[in-house]
């Protein structure tokens, strides 16, 4: 017999990048990843299939079926296959909500529940396995999975600060690919004194702040150019970032420096994309059938 799960989850953009000191701040927004897992009894693998990326690595997505099957002890093989709305690679936490749905995804074809943080924990392990991320990005799986705004310690596995908060977004994302996997890490480490500085402020609910401060620290360690940025502040933007590893900006808007700041973003000279949205404060979901 097949069983079937579908599930999404949503991507997110940064407010503090955990990779300096384990600890982070991110929040979800309306971009979603959606799963679609078929499962049945028997011993063969697990394939993973990316819609419209067919050389894409798909690791992730089938060590998540694993996961999941292995919590509830039992032996099965399958497909799932995810498409999304999150550019990959993007800094907008493409990984994170494609493990998340997975898991949904895995627990709706096996009709099973777990605990909400107990399914964020198995997709971070996924991460972890197969190396697409440093600490396995846990603050960004809890906003994946959460949404709204949350604030972590990655190495506890810790949700120390989640809420709903309304804001607009807007991203740049350029059409350039950075994977996570091959960000400097060691020049991160060098500035964690002042990351910290950003993750207090954001532990305090001071994001907009925590984000500015996160995003001059990384543009810097990471060789990220901060002309975007300063365009935002220039056009009054008081919460703005590199998200993730980059290539993408992200900044919180109000109606006036909205429409600014997309007209100085869209003459920057950079191929990308300019996406509209906003911080997405419901959970992800099982869907009952293929959206």
């Amino acid at each position: 017999m097949t069983y079937t799960g579908h599930a999404y989850a949503l991507g997110a953009g940064t407010i503090v990048n955990a990779i300096s000191t384990w600890k982070g701040a991110a929040f979800a927004v309306d971009l979603k990843t959606f799963a679609d897992v078929e499962i049945n009894n028997g011993k063969g693998k697990i394939t993973g299939t990316i819609e419209g990326q067919p050389e894409a690595d798909t690791r992730l997505i089938e060590r998540t079926v694993e996961l999941v099957l292995q919590y509830f002890d039992v032996q099965m093989q399958g497909s799932v296959r995810t498409r999304s709305e999150i550019p990959l690679a993007s800094g907008l936490k493409s990984s994170s909500a494609a493990a998340n749905a997975t898991v949904l995804a895995t627990l709706d074809a096996l009709a099973e529940e777990i605990e909400p943080i107990d399914a964020v924990k198995l997709g971070v392990q996924a991460a972890l396995d197969v190396g697409v991320s440093i600490t396995g990005a846990f603050d960004d799986a809890c906003a994946s999975f959460f949404g709204g705004v949350v604030v972590t310690d990655n190495k506890l596995k810790e949700l120390e600060r989640r809420e709903k908060k309304e804001k607009d977004v807007i991203i740049f994302a350029p059409d350039r690919k950075a994977f996570s996997s091959a960000t400097n890490v060691s020049r991160s480490r060098l500035i964690a004194p002042w990351v910290d500085m950003a993750y207090m402020l954001a532990l305090e609910g001071n994001y907009e702040e925590a984000m500015t401060l996160n995003g001059f620290l990384y543009c810097s360690a990471l060789g990220f150019d901060t002309g975007p940025m300063m365009l935002a502040l220039e056009a009054g933007v008081k919460g703005v970032t590199l998200s993730g590893t980059g290539p993408s900006y992200v900044a919180l808007v109000d109606n006036v420096s909205c429409s600014k700041l997309k007209e100085s973003w869209s003459q920057l000279g950079i191929s990308g994309s300019l996406i509209s949205t906003k911080i997405y404060n419901k959970a992800a979901k099982k869907l009952a059938g293929r959206e």
